[in-house]
Formats: C-alpha cells, structure tokens, sequence
C-alpha cells in the first residue's frame, strides 16, 4: 500500500508514545491500517485499543491473539513507533546466509564442534539452514563419499584440489584441479581434528589478499556472486585503473585491441595445463573488470567457473582451501604460506620491479593421485603389505613392552612393580604378547622363596623394517629386527644431478633388492613397513622434500606419496636427524630412557631431540635446524641480521678446506685432498684428513679441532635452552678417527659455558649406532610409531598408519 505515514511519524520520543495519547495524524494511519486488513491491522489495532486504556489481556481477548503478541507490538511501539510496526524484526539473525563461510566454519571446526548445531550457534543461523548448506555441498557422511563444490557450473569431479591463482589489476581467478575420469569418486575430509591448515593461515592470506587490493584495484569484500554486475557475473574491481606502480600499467588500448584483456591470464592457463596434465582444470573468477568484459574461453584445455551464487569471492576462497586441506595431507600449510608470500610480494613491488599480476602454481600431485589408488586397481607384485597382527589394543599393552625394552629381561613381578600395574594385569598382558609372539621366555630364574621365576623379553624376529637414508653422495637401505640388529643392509652411489624421476625409481629398487634379500629373515606377518630419512629441511605433512643441501634438482619433490606408489605397506618420512635419534632412542634401551639431543654429522650437522618421553619435532616437523643456532652463537650474521651459512656446519667440506689451507703434510693425505677436491666436500678427503688427524698431523688435528669448537658453541645453546644432560654424536662423518676431537671439544664447551654449569654435568657421548644410523633410525621410527606408549588422542608421527595404533 503506498506510504501515508506523515512526515513528523517520528515525533516524540518513547516515553510520549508510550505515555501519551495517540497524535491524529498517527491515528489516522493506524486507522487506515485497520481498514486495509492484513497483518498491519492486528499491530495497529493494538496499539489503538492501548491508547484506550485496555489492558494487555483484553486487547488478546478482543482480537484473538495471544498476549505475548499483544505485549510485542506494543513495545515495539513504545522503542520504534510507526517503523517499529511496519516490519517485524527478525530475531538476529543475519538477512542473507553466506554459504562458504559455513563450509570453511564446519570444515575447520576443532574436534567435535563441526556438527551442524554448533556452527548454527556460532554464525547465528537456524540448524536447518547449516544442515541444508551442507547437504548442497555433500559435506553429510551418509549423503556422498566426498563434498560437492556448487560453482556455476558446478565442478565435474568429488575430489577438489587448490592448484593455483592469477590475480592482476582486474580480475582475480582461482585454479582448481579435480581427478581425470573420477566422476563423483574421491576420498572425503577427513575429520576435523586431522586439518593440516588452521585458521592462523586462513588469517595471513586475508591479511595479503588485503595488501593485494590496498595496492591496486580490487572487488570489495562483500561482494557476491549473483548480485555484482550484468547476467550473475562475480564483484568487479573497484575501479578498472591500476593502482599505481605496484602492478604495471595498464593502457585503456590494450584492454580493447593489441592485448585483449585476459592475455596474461591465458599465458598462465597455458602454463597451468602443462604443468598439470594429470589433472583436470577448472578456472573460477573471482572477480572480473566493472565494464562488463568477462574471462573468455580459454586455449587451454579447462573448463570456466564462477563462484557459488551465495557466497562471497573471499569466503568462498575460504572454503576451497579449507576443503583442499582437510581432504589431502599434502595440501598443508606449507602450500598455502607459499600463497600468502607470493600475494606479499605482489603487493609490496616497487615503480623500478614492476609486477604485473600474481601467477601462482604449486607443485604437481600427480604422485598423490597414484599413490591413493583405487580399491579395485592393480598393485605392484609384492607381499610386503604390513603387519595386522601386532595390533596393540591398549596403552597398558605398550607400557609393558617398552618396560621389557628397557630391562632387556625382565619377570613379571618385576613389571608389576616398575609400572604399577596389578599382577594380574600384568600377567594377563604377558600371556597375550607370548601368544602373539611379542615376547619370548628365558631360562627360569631361581628364587629365594617360592618357585622359580621366568623372566621374558622381546622377541627380535616378531617385527621388522626397512629403513632408506637418502644422502647426496649414497642411498643406503638396511633390514633391522626388533632388537635392532640389523638383517641386511644395501647401498648404492648416486649423484645429486640425477633425474627426480630416475631418483625415485632407484630409490624404490633399492628397497626392493634389500628386502628380496632379507626375505628368508622376515616374516611377513611381521613386517611393519619402510622409514625413509631425508635431509630438511621437509613438509613431512605433504612428503615433499623442499630444499635438501647440495640436492637442488630434488627440491619440492613428493618423495612419500612416490614411494608409497612402489610399497603397498605403510611408508614414513622422518628428518635423517630426527630419524637417528628415534634409532638412538630405540637401540640404546635403558641407556637412553632420557631426554637427550643428537648431534647428526651428515651433509651438514643437524640435531635430533628426544625430550619428555617421545621424539620432538616442532609444529612443521623441522626441529633442530642445528646451523643457525651455530651462526647466531659464533655472531655471524649479514648486515640485515640474517645468520649465514657457517662453513664448519658441513664437516665433508670444511674440514678438508681447512687442512689443506693449514698446509697438511703427508704424501696419503696431500694426494687425497687433491684427487677429492677439498671445495667439493668429498667423503675421501673428508676421511683422508681423519686419517691424518689421529695419526698427528698437526694441520689435519687443528681442522678438525676447529670445526669441532665450532659444532660445540651451537651445542652450548641447545644445553642452555633445553636444560639436558645428555648429548650423543653420530652419523657418517662422526667416524672413530675424529671422535675423540669431537667429544674432547663439545664436552669442554657444554660444561664449562653454561650458566646453570654448577648445577649439572652434560655428558657427551658416542652413538650405540653403526655408520648406517639415518638408515636404521628410519627402520626404528615405525617401532616407535608401534609400540612407544602414548594416551589416545596423542599425536602420531606424521604419516603413520591407523593400523599400528598404540
């Protein structure tokens, strides 16, 4: 009806209305209302019969309304007057839904706060309205094996991969890739609390995506699919000049004829197609010009999307990242703080390094896809398939057998004291791993009273596991058993140009000749899987080895879904340092049954930490980045702050460099150092000056003693930050002609320097390992992911299976 409210409706405040007689110009409408009918005329017949006088239980008898109706139309008369009547107010709840926002909450949820009551409390929104969000995304178990993603048109596959985005002055389109001939099949989310993204990053891409259009134009934050510009097209840009200097000029000429708009963007298509041909491309506009120039078809072979019609460009982005991540292990953070610094480094370019548009492509999941193969598709020939009977039912299970681990042998009462579980319990858990063949008997002990004792132990052929150590120089690959003795071992050369896809494969050949010769020796029933130590730093989330030393055509490579494509067994990836501290941990029984770190001399010296009962290993997996600890505790620093590399970090090339600086003497050594190459980091001048060193060459003693002092200042710190009191030397070039220069010197360090030295002893000590230690500490890291105990709930070593739960 059209509007007859007089001009001064507002008049008077909310006392008045509510205090006062009705004003004729208030009546009248109210009067017209009443006569119209309809859901106006109750509200106004309301407020007409209390400006009688009537109460609130008349008026409800009068109209046949409830008195809670009755009493709300007369407030919101009192508090808003003619406008508080016109329109009922809804009950907070925001007017339009945004789908992704939902998706993104109910995806990155903590534990058990994903259900669809939950995020309805939290956004404000009904439970049907969340509960239908999420049957139109498929994001209900019982509905699809995987989530369905409703852009325009929707996407063809189930399982839905972030594989890049291009943004530049005027638009903004996203990269997604799904599986080739997959229809709607593909592995769902996983749950909640197994998201490798949290929304720390979802935080720092908002903050860049700010940056980003601060720096030039860009659509506004609100903007929606359906509602920003002509047929349903995504928000444009705010204006379609560039801004400034940040992104390069573009002319309003070549936007119409010479450089059609989207050039660019149909260059990084093209690039995307090539990079990725294991998958299928789907580009989705975020954003597009204000003029009504859309992305066009593509040269390459893609499809174009836009976003969902009830969502917003950002949340929406949101949401695909969320779901990208929670679906697929090597989607973790790592990828998308690669984002984050890419759309940084795109907002804070300069007038004299123009940049003109955002390109990012991730790395190719091409091993990803092989590696989750279908139920029903074939698998290489082998039977090593992992173990199902070592399947440990409870923590207690676990806490006996590290127990027995500890003792070596040990009896049952024994047990029952240590652990402070019941004689009963522990015989009822003895009983079980003897029948299982965890434990074995040894000969009866006589007591002083009563009959005789028998005391058991581990059974060293119930379990074992390979374990590969990737190096630059040489793979080795060795066999071990549970008590860590080792079954066979395998090594063969390799260069660090070598192909990543010819790497892979010998990598793969190697394990396999190393098992095909420990078969005879292993049961395989009892084989637990392979552990594969690589140099960091490592996204072990992912598998991806991301920048190995003097590894550089292995960079950004998905090691672990390669391998699990030639091992049909559970496959780990640990750090070679922290690899070698599970194995220290594992085989040196009760004289490791302490924190302690380890000291890794490899390519490069690194530590593995072993604190509070289990391996440490930082929020991404790469703790004990051992050389800048070294470069900020000898001062060595750039004018900017950043520690540099120290050389004395990588013994293979700065012990060599240095003797043969410091003028060692000797026909042997001379010779070797000159045939290996000192710059070069050669093994054989590495071990000549060893060599020479223990024999007395004072140039060879004072290059090693030098790298040792060296390694020592960075141990002074781990001593001081940890509080420890115990550190182990390993790995290859902690060989017995340089030990004694290593551990005179650390020792030295660590207890003289310390600020808490009054209160301490730190004991430095050799490894119990051989010089294979990366390589059976990654054979030891699946019998730590076996039978250490740890509460439910505890987190596993990345990469472990379901199956070898404690």
């Amino acid at each position: 009806m059209p509007d007859a409210r007089p001009a001064e409706r507002t008049a008077g405040g909310p006392a008045d209305r509510a205090a006062g007689p009705l004003s004729a110009e208030h009546r009248a409408v109210l009067r017209r209302w009443e006569a119209a009918g309809g859901s106006l005329a109750t509200r106004a017949s309301v407020v007409l019969l209390a400006a009688e006088g009537l109460r609130d239980a008349e008026i409800s008898r009068r109209l046949g309304v409830s008195r809670q109706t009755v009493g709300n139309w007369r407030q919101r008369w009192t508090s808003a007057g003619i406008d508080g009547l016109e329109q009922r107010p809804r009950t907070g709840r925001p007017a339009t839904v945004d789908e992704a926002e939902v998706v993104t909450r109910t995806l990155l949820a903590p534990g058990g706060s994903g259900a669809s009551r939950a995020v309805a409390r939290e956004l404000g929104l009904s439970h049907a309205t969340v509960a239908g969000i999420r049957r139109r995304w498929r994001l209900t178990p019982d509905e699809a094996p995987a989530p369905s993603v409703p852009t325009r048109p929707p996407l063809p596959g189930a399982d839905v991969w972030v594989m890049g985005l291009y943004v530049d002055p005027e638009r903004a389109v996203l990269l997604a890739g799904t599986r080739r001939g997959a229809g709607g099949r593909g592995a769902g989310p996983q749950a909640a609390t197994g998201t490798v993204i949290g929304a720390d990053v979802l935080a720092g891409l908002d903050r860049a995506l700010d940056a980003v259009l601060a720096a030039g134009p860009g659509p506004g934050a609100d903007a929606t699919g359906p509602g920003s510009g002509a047929a349903g097209r995504t928000s444009a840009p705010a204006s379609s000049g560039t801004g400034g200097a940040s992104a390069g000029p573009v002319s309003e000429a070549g936007r119409t004829s010479a450089s059609p708009p989207g050039a660019g963007l149909a260059g990084y298509l093209a690039e995307a197609s090539r990079s990725h041909p294991d998958l299928l491309l789907h580009a989705i506009t975020l954003w597009e010009p204000p003029d009504g120039t859309e992305t066009g078809p593509p040269e390459a072979p893609l499809t174009l999307h836009r976003i969902p019609a009830r969502s917003t460009w950002r949340t929406f982005l949101r949401a695909m990242i969320a779901l990208d991540s929670t679906s697929h292990p090597e989607s973790s953070r790592r990828v998308y703080l690669d984002l984050a610094a890419e759309l940084k480094r795109y907002a804070a370019t300069r007038a004299d390094r123009p940049c003109a548009a955002v390109r990012w492509l991730r790395e190719n999941v091409a091993g990803h896809l092989r590696a989750e193969r279908a139920p029903d598709g074939p698998a290489p020939n082998l039977s090593w398939s992992g173990v199902n009977q070592i399947d440990l039912g409870s923590f207690n299970e676990c806490v006996v057998i590290e127990t027995v681990r500890l003792s070596g042998t040990i009896t049952r009462g024994e047990i029952a004291h240590r652990t402070g579980l019941t004689q009963q319990s522990v015989s009822r858990i003895a009983r079980s791993l003897l029948d299982r063949g965890i434990l074995i008997e040894d000969a009866q002990r006589r007591a002083t009273s009563g009959k005789p004792r028998t005391p058991v132990r581990l059974s060293g052929t119930a379990a074992h596991a390979l374990g590969i150590h990737i190096d630059p120089e040489v793979l080795t690959a060795v066999v071990i058993d549970l008590d860590g003795a080792i079954v066979c071992t395998r090594s063969r050369p390799v260069t660090a140009d070598t192909d990543p896809a010819e790497f892979v494969e010998r990598v793969a050949a190697l394990g396999r000749e190393t098992l095909a010769e420990a078969r005879g020796a292993v049961r395989e029933d009892g084989f637990l899987g392979i552990g594969v130590a690589v140099p960091g730093p490592v996204d072990i989330a992912s598998g991806t080895v991301l920048g190995p030393p003097l590894m550089s055509a292995w960079g950004d490579l998905p090691l672990l879904y390669l391998l699990k494509d030639h091992f049909p067994c559970p496959v780990l990836m640990e750090k070679d340092s922290t690899a070698a501290a599970a194995g220290e941990r594992w085989i040196g029984r009760d004289r490791r049954a302490r924190d302690f770190a380890y000291l890794y001399l490899g390519t490069g010296v690194g530590t593995g930490l072993y604190l509070n009962g289990d391996l440490y290993r930082g929020i991404s997996s790469n703790a004990g980045e051992f050389g800048q600890l070294c470069a900020i505790a000898l001062g060595r620093v750039d004018k900017d702050g950043r520690p540099e590399m120290v050389p004395e970090c990588n013994p293979p090339v700065s012990v060599p460099d240095l003797a043969l600086r410091g003028g060692m003497r000797g026909a042997a050594g001379g010779s070797a150092l000159a045939a290996g190459g000192a710059g070069s980091g050669s093994t054989a001048a590495y071990l000549a000056v060893g060599e020479a060193a223990a024999a007395g060459d004072p140039a060879a003693a004072a290059a090693v003693r030098e790298v040792a002092q060296a390694v020592g200042r960075g141990a002074l710190g781990l001593v001081d930050l940890l509080d420890i009191d115990l550190i182990v030397l390993g790995g290859p070039f902690f060989t017995a002609d340089v030990a004694d220069f290593y551990l005179d010197e650390i020792t030295r360090t660590v207890n003289e320097f310390p600020t808490a030295r009054r209160l301490r002893r730190v004991e430095v000590e050799p490894s119990v390992l051989s010089a294979e230690a990366a390589a059976v500490g990654a054979a030891s890291t699946l019998f730590h992911a076996t039978f250490t105990p740890r509460l439910r709930g505890e987190r596993r070593p990345p990469g472990a299976s379901g199956g070898l739960r404690a």
